[in-house]
């Protein structure tokens, strides 16, 4: 469990995003929006992820194999990033923190923040800039759908999906250093 003071600083922030986020919970009530960012949802738990890097050996040849590996290992890095914050910030989910905001999918674990899903659409969308700018124009609006989502299924406050993309970020431009310092681009 999270110190005192943590657990009363989520607190206000749930509540100050409260309205926001229940706002956006809404649209989950209309059947067409609420397949579409399931699907989508679905996609960011890593099949669209693992489909991008395996496309790399195809659009690079031998050195894509390399790409994939090294994504591989930033996805595994990033995911133990994401897990040791998310146990040890401890933040509810909106769905349970609020009898307002329904739960449209079942969540993996009890915590939300920060968003794992939109950390790896953020850090794979980087990823795919750096080696495979021609398929940003399909990345880019997945990774937009799969952070809008984990809102409006009622997974995550907004503050979840940002704090989740900029460790994307972060993660994405640490491996793109590491890459630089050992294989000299």
């Amino acid at each position: 469990m999270p110190p005192r003071t943590q657990r009363l600083r989520f607190e206000q922030l749930d509540r100050a995003e409260s309205r926001l986020s229940h706002w956006l919970a809404e649209f989950s009530r209309h059947a067409p929006t609420l397949w579409l960012f399931r699907l989508v949802s679905r996609l960011g738990d890593w099949p669209a992820w693992v489909a991008v890097a395996l496309l790399q050996p195809l659009l690079q040849g031998q050195q894509g194999w390399l790409i994939a590996a090294h994504w591989g290992l930033t996805a595994s890095i990033a995911a133990l990033v994401y897990r040791l914050l998310k146990t040890r910030l401890c933040r509810e989910r909106p769905y349970i923190t609020f009898d307002t905001i329904r739960c449209t999918m079942p969540p993996v674990d009890r915590y939300s923040f920060p968003s794992g899903h939109t950390l790896h659409a953020v850090m794979f969308s980087c990823l795919t800039a750096a080696s495979s700018p021609k398929l940003l124009p399909i990345v880019i609006p997945l990774a937009v759908l799969i952070a809008i989502s984990r809102v409006v299924l009622g997974l995550h406050y907004v503050s979840d999906v940002i704090v989740g993309a900029l460790l994307g970020f972060v993660l994405a431009w640490g491996s793109g250093l590491a890459a630089l310092f050992v294989w000299g681009g």
